[in-house]
Parts: structure tokens; C-alpha cells; sequence
């Protein structure tokens, strides 16, 4: 369950001291990234790094790093349990979410950690992780429609939701190609607000640094990722002029090209699972603008011969499924539709049913194979590869069906 506002929090974390500072990001589609590309920087800038993300990913606890490394079930737990009896012996009434981000933030005191790179669970203002007060830099990534439902119908409305997490006098990081309309509600914010400067990417001044630019050479990137990285770039640049001002910006490229984020734009291969030699494309696209940024991808990179392309789609139960799907499907492609696992921890999230998906596709014309295969993912993967003949697959709609898949590979293993 869902519950907004900071008091349960505060008095979840009373008796702990957070004597770590945070880079605090907030956004709709990008922040997961732009956390990994930040901790994997200022790791490799020898500051000792805390990382809390959200959904999971396999494992409840792998939402929780130190210093690069998926923090250990026992001592998960062991500060899990301190956080939950604190919650009951106070009568406190925690959500799911607040007792994890209240643990991760333990266990980052109790591990030293110098920055933690924090995640904004939904929307900013009155998110549990919002209980930060003086975070070293704020970063905004891409803003667009999603959870109208808690953060309001209009772009303006969830904008507002988003920019709570400037402070005054904290430095705030910008996706520039944001609209202008997100801009004006950000800009109007820092004013409000006194926060800032703002730093907005793409700058001209970042495009000029020749080692960024000579990462984004040698890489194959899409445009989305280089922003995400940039943004992550003038974050830990900032991180270091407080923290390490002699350490060299040198660093945080060799950061950026260790940081691994699985579920975004992977190739995978899932021989193990399917039998299926080629690899097969996931990715946690699960709404409007991430779905475009997908489809866009898939037409340029998959579209490439006679096959058409073959989805394998989960959707939380709420999505706009005619918008989402209009980015994604063609109509000689294939929807093998299935529901992901019930999620551990987060026992409000529902999949759609997958006769609703495929209804969907179906009214926006298209006319391959339509399969419905219920709750049993590793069924959904097998079924695509069979219908597929070796063209191209594509996984996608939710980070929860991602985590159900590198689960099965994982376990397979």
C-alpha cells in the first residue's frame, strides 16, 4: 500500500543518525539509470558509495548497494528486522516501502557510506525518501505521464510532485529536453524555492568536454542514454568538487563505462530457457514515453528483415494500454501476452490481464499471432521463441516481467 508523507518516516529514523550525503533523483523514466551511472562514478572516484533504487530487480535486497556490491541477504535482514520492530514498538503503521528505504538508509550509516545515491520511490514532495534535508545535488531526469492516479492528470501537476525534492541552495540537475511546459514548473520552483543553480543537460559546456565526447564516440548509444549519462556526469562532477576536489574527472568516464544496468535496452540470451540461439531484447518500458524511446529503438535496430517482431508483454494493472502499445506493435507482429509474479514487498501491484493486452493490440490492428499465456512467463519466453523463428523478440512493459526473467536465468544457472 501506497502511503504518501514524510512523519511516518521521521519516526522511523529517529534514532538513527544519516551522517552520509545523498544525491537525491527524481523523474519518471531514467532515474534508475542515471543512480547506477552516478554510484558507479564516484565509486570509481575512491568515495565510498550507498545506492537505493527501486523496483528490485531479483532479490528483494538487490535494491540496496554498497560501494558497487548488492548488499548481503543476512545483513539485510538483520537491519530490516531493526527497522520493523522499531516500527511495531512505535505503532507507526509503516508502508512496505517506507520500512525498506528506512532500512537501506540504516544500513547505510552502519556501512560508512560517504554518498548515497538515492531514488525517488513516486513522485518527490512527499515520497519516504524525500526525508532527506540537505542532499549534496538534486537530479530531474525525463518527466512524463505515469501514476496519474497519486500525482495528478497534467504534466504540470506531476512536475510539481517531482520538483519537491529541491532545496534551497542545493544544486539541481536538469533533463533539458524536457517541455517547455516541465521546464517552466521547475524553473518556477527553484524560485520558490531558492534552489539551485540549475544545470541543465545537454549544456554546451559539457557537449565541449572532450572525454565525454569521446565516450559517446566509442560507445553505441542511444541518444536517451547519452543524456542520462550526461546528467550523471554533472552530478558526480558536483559530488567531487565537495567531496574530492582533487580527484579527476577522468575517473568518473572510467565509472561510466564499468556501470551495468540490467533491463534497459539488454540483449540477452536465453538459450538455457527457450532453446532459442538469438538473443532476445529487455527492457522495463512501461509507459507512454518509455515505450516510445522502445519502439523507436526497435525500428531501427530489430525492423531489419522479413520477420516481423515478436512481444513478449506484462503490464501493471492501470497502464493506458492503447497508447503504450500504439509505440510498440506493428501490425504483422506477434503479442504473446502473460502477467508477471506477485512481487515481494510491493503486494498492492497487479498485472493486467493478458486477454485485455492482447483485446488492445488487437483494436490497433494487428493481425499475427495473438497468445495468451496466463501467469507462466517462462511458457510466454518459450511460445515467442517457437512463433518467432529466429526473428527478432522483444520483452518489455514492466520492470516487475524483467525481474521474472533474469529470476528464471538466474535460477536456470
Amino acid at each position: 500500500m501506497i502511503k504518501p508523507g514524510l512523519a511516518r518516516m521521521g519516526r522511523l529514523l529517529q534514532q538513527t543518525a544519516l551522517p552520509w550525503r545523498a544525491v537525491h533523483v527524481a523523474g519518471t523514466n531514467g532515474k534508475g539509470s542515471v543512480c547506477a551511472y552516478v554510484s558507479a562514478m564516484l565509486h570509481a572516484a575512491k568515495l565510498k558509495t550507498g545506492r537505493f533504487t527501486s523496483p528490485h530487480l531479483i532479490d528483494r535486497w538487490d535494491c540496496i548497494t554498497i560501494g558497487e556490491e548488492v548488499i548481503d541477504q543476512s545483513t539485510f535482514r538483520r537491519a530490516e528486522r531493526t527497522v520493523e520492530d522499531r516500527d511495531s514498538a512505535g505503532v507507526i503503521g509503516a508502508s512496505e516501502f517506507e520500512l525498506l528505504a528506512a532500512t537501506a538508509f540504516t544500513l547505510f550509516a552502519q556501512e560508512k557510506v560517504e554518498v548515497a545515491i538515492i531514488e525517488v520511490g513516486l513522485g518527490g514532495r512527499q515520497d519516504a525518501t524525500n526525508i532527506i534535508e540537505h542532499p549534496l545535488v538534486t537530479v530531474l531526469t525525463k518527466i512524463g505521464k505515469d501514476h496519474q492516479s497519486l500525482l495528478g492528470n497534467t504534466i504540470e501537476e506531476i512536475t510539481s510532485h517531482k520538483t519537491g525534492i529541491m532545496k534551497r541552495g542545493v544544486p539541481c540537475v536538469l533533463d533539458a529536453t524536457n517541455p517547455m511546459n516541465v521546464l517552466q514548473v521547475i524553473e518556477a520552483t527553484a524560485q520558490e524555492t531558492g534552489a539551485g543553480p540549475l544545470h541543465q543537460i545537454p549544456s554546451k559546456e559539457l557537449g565541449e568536454e572532450a572525454a565525454l565526447r569521446t565516450l559517446f564516440d566509442e560507445e553505441d548509444w542511444e541518444q536517451h542514454q547519452q543524456t542520462n549519462i550526461s546528467l550523471a556526469y554533472c552530478a558526480a562532477k558536483i559530488v567531487l568538487q565537495q567531496r574530492a576536489p582533487t580527484t579527476p574527472t577522468s575517473a568518473l568516464i572510467d565509472g561510466a563505462r564499468r556501470a551495468r544496468w540490467p533491463g534497459r535496452l539488454q540483449s540477452l540470451n536465453l538459450a538455457v530457457l527457450t532453446g532459442r540461439q538469438e538473443t532476445v531484447l529487455l527492457d522495463g518500458a512501461h509507459n507512454a514515453q518509455s515505450a516510445e524511446v522502445l519502439g523507436l529503438y526497435v525500428n531501427k535496430n530489430l525492423r531489419t528483415g522479413q520477420h516481423p517482431v515478436t512481444w513478449v508483454i506484462a503490464l501493471s494493472l492501470g497502464k493506458d494500454l492503447r497508447e503504450l502499445l500504439s509505440f510498440l506493435c506493428q501490425s504483422a507482429d506477434n503479442v504473446v501476452a502473460t502477467e508477471f509474479s506477485p512481487v515481494d514487498g510491493m503486494p498492492w501491484v497487479s498485472p493486467t490481464d493478458p486477454n485485455i493486452i492482447l483485446d488492445t493490440a488487437q483494436l490497433l490492428g494487428v493481425t499475427g499471432l495473438l497468445h495468451n499465456a496466463k501467469r507462466n512467463v517462462l511458457g510466454a519466453l518459450k511460445t515467442a521463441a517457437g512463433i518467432a523463428a529466429g526473428g527478432p523478440v522483444v520483452i518489455c512493459g514492466s520492470l516487475y516481467l524483467v525481474s521474472d526473467v533474469l529470476r528464471l536465468l538466474r535460477d536456470k544457472r
